[in-house]
């Protein structure tokens, strides 16, 4: 692995240690401010549109400047994101904020960094099985920091219990620690070279002779994303507490467990794909954790519902750094970052449209109701992609 691949996954770790703690925090933070669970919805639905917009640009524009200065902007936006964020109450300023910015309500990264550090992985990698196993570590670094910012959720609590510290400005230092951070990768990425312009994978190119391939992905991820944004964990922690009655601190603990596991997962995700395809590691590991979400939507104790979702944690992560590596492999070197973006752009958009879906849901007392509607998708979606995709050839480096 190189220094840049090492400087990408480093990246990636600190972008998910915040990206976990914010996704628990907040809910917490919008209801300390008064709004309603409703409004939790709408600001998810804001991060996600923000951020489609975004990737889209990266994908139609980008190619026109270096990576490594898309960074550093994503880098500066993420920091001014955390400043303003901290410093706002009312819904508007805050709604603004969320769709400009580069929050981040779910599990996963749906950043504008995405497509381009997918495209500078993929050019670090060699072969397909390489390419797998170089996802699967930045993939899985992003989980592991992602447990330990979840479990870190619990720290407002803590410091307004044994200080003089009010829970309402702890909850808002967290936010200053995202913007911190946000300045810790922007000098961090600095030291990230600028590629030589005779390399093939310094001249990124718009799509081309791969765009039916990425056509058919887009529209099957976009369904994938809608429903996985009605259990993004800030909806998924606000159904904890309010199903449940789950506190801040234990909501914190839980998604610091289910990210373990889900790195579990994804250590494995290369070993399984090397013996039974890509695709096939996609799908036969999504079917079941996504019938374990409906059940547990149904579960009539909060044990049977966190063991169900440990199950599905452990099982639905497999797919991340498969996928990625999947659509790295059909498309040409030249097309990686357009299509990093262009697969990810539909995805954003998709779960943009379903996070205000499951805060009206839930506003109306129908607290089950988004869990099943996700989990039914997502296996229509694992069907639909293993029909659809298998078969298709791999493209040559």
């Amino acid at each position: 692995m190189d220094n840049t691949a090492r400087t990408l996954i480093a990246g990636r770790a600190l972008r998910g240690f915040v990206d976990g703690s914010v996704a628990v925090l907040l809910p917490a933070y919008l209801l300390a401010l008064g709004h309603t669970p409703f409004d939790v919805g709408v600001l998810g639905t804001a991060t996600l549109a923000g951020s489609a917009l975004a990737t889209l640009a990266v994908g139609a524009w980008g190619h026109h400047a270096a990576p490594r200065t898309l960074l550093l902007g994503a880098a500066l936006l993420m920091a001014a994101t955390g400043l303003a964020f901290a410093s706002a109450s009312a819904f508007a300023p805050l709604l603004v904020i969320a769709f400009i910015g580069t929050l981040n309500p779910g599990s996963g990264d749906v950043s504008v960094f995405l497509p381009i550090e997918h495209a500078r992985l993929a050019g670090s990698g060699g072969n397909s099985d390489e390419r797998t196993t170089l996802f699967a570590r930045y993939s899985l670094a992003g989980v592991l920091a992602a447990a330990i910012g979840a479990l870190a959720a619990g720290v407002p609590e803590w410091l307004a219990a044994r200080t003089a510290t009010t829970h309402l400005a702890a909850l808002r230092a967290m936010f200053l620690l995202y913007a911190a951070i946000g300045l810790y990768i922007w000098a961090l990425y600095r030291r990230l070279p600028m590629p030589s312009a005779t390399t093939p994978q310094a001249k990124p190119a718009p799509l081309g002779p791969s765009r039916a391939v990425v056509v058919k992905l887009t529209a099957l991820f976009a369904v994938d994303a809608f429903a996985g944004g009605l259990v993004l964990n800030s909806l998924l922690s606000l159904w904890l507490m309010t199903r449940f009655g789950l506190s801040l601190t234990d909501a914190g603990l839980f998604f610091f467990v289910m990210g373990l596991l889900g790195a579990a997962s994804q250590l494995a995700a290369p070993w399984i794909a090397r013996r039974i395809g890509l695709v096939n590691t996609m799908v036969f590991t999504h079917l079941p954790a996504n019938v374990c979400l409906v059940l547990a939507a149904l579960a009539p104790t909060l044990p049977i519902a966190l063991a169900l979702l440990a199950v599905r944690a452990l099982l639905s992560q497999m797919d991340v750094p498969t996928r990625t590596a999947y659509v790295m492999s059909v498309v040409t070197p030249a097309e990686r970052a357009a299509a990093a973006s262009f697969t990810a752009v539909p995805r954003s958009l998709a779960a943009a449209a379903s996070p205000a879906l499951a805060g009206l849901l839930f506003t109306a007392g129908w607290l089950a109701a988004p869990m099943v509607l996700c989990g039914v998708l997502k296996i229509g979606y694992d069907l639909t992609l293993w029909w659809a995709c298998r078969g298709q050839p791999l493209q040559s480096d």
